[in-house]
């Protein structure tokens, strides 16, 4: 087994959310939202249906524009920060039209690379994520779970600031769920990176956080933030240890009670 994650201070904020507010058809869905998420975690989302939490990490990613606030990536604007994002569609998200190894370079190519640092960057990411089917198939050709490795592999080639999912592995079968999830902390294991994950499944988002954002019924609050310090690599015995099972127990307790409440007319 690996050596566990040192990972840096909590205090160390790297995103700052500040009067965040959103409407859709004259309804408040967020209304004065502030939030500071930590540099170097994995952060879940979760909350009732319909609270909003892609659009909150569509709204911090630039993808959706905001009503009022404001979002800096230490203390930088989004057009000063480098971002990437997994979509839970990774068939509309990839160019169906351009072979796997083409969306891969993709944004290398928009930002101006030159051809030999992309093929380098390329090689390299094949090579971390131990590639054994031939990316030069279009998507179409490919699996499920290979369309969504390679939207994972674009998403990093810029070697973003943070990386956003949205629900990235809902659409995968159970085996191939279980691999994406244990990529997923390979990457960060090789990285630090910060990543913000909107996860309809508590089990998912609990063990693959260090941090869980619970959301309330709209117009939509931070109900509660819940650590879980488990060492990484986390495997499936975390998911029977002492300390899982009582945080899961928390936050489905806190969920409930969200779901519950009367929504605001």
């Amino acid at each position: 087994m690996n050596a566990a994650v040192r990972l840096p201070e909590a205090s160390a904020t790297h995103i700052t959310v500040r009067g965040l507010n959103k409407e859709f058809g004259g309804a408040p869905l967020y209304e004065d939202f502030s939030l500071d998420l930590p540099r170097g975690r994995i952060i879940s989302v979760f909350g009732p249906n319909g609270c909003g939490k892609s659009t909150l990490i569509n709204m911090i990613s630039g993808l959706v524009p905001m009503d009022r606030g404001e979002v800096r990536f230490d203390g930088k604007t989004l057009r000063d920060s480098k971002l990437g994002y997994v979509f839970q569609n990774y068939r509309d998200a990839l160019f169906p039209w351009k072979r796997a190894i083409d969306n891969i370079r993709y944004p290398l190519e928009l930002a101006g690379r030159r051809p030999a640092e992309i093929e380098t960057r390329v090689a390299a990411l094949v090579a971390s994520f131990e590639i054994g089917f031939d990316l030069h198939r279009y998507p179409y050709e490919l699996s499920g779970g290979q369309q969504q490795l390679v939207s994972i592999m674009r998403a990093l080639a810029p070697e973003p600031e943070v990386l956003f999912l949205d629900e990235p592995f809902s659409a995968l079968d159970y085996e191939m769920t279980l691999f994406m999830r244990e990529k997923l902390q390979e990457i960060f294991a090789a990285t630090g990176l910060t990543m913000v994950l909107v996860s309809h499944d508590l089990e998912e988002a609990v063990y693959l956080s260090d941090e869980i954002l619970l959301l309330t019924r709209r117009p939509t609050r931070l109900a509660e933030r819940v650590a879980f310090a488990a060492p990484r690599p986390r495997t499936a015995a975390t998911l029977a240890t002492d300390e899982f099972v009582r945080v899961k127990a928390h936050c489905l307790e806190v969920f409930q009670n969200e779901v519950r409440r009367k929504a605001a007319p």
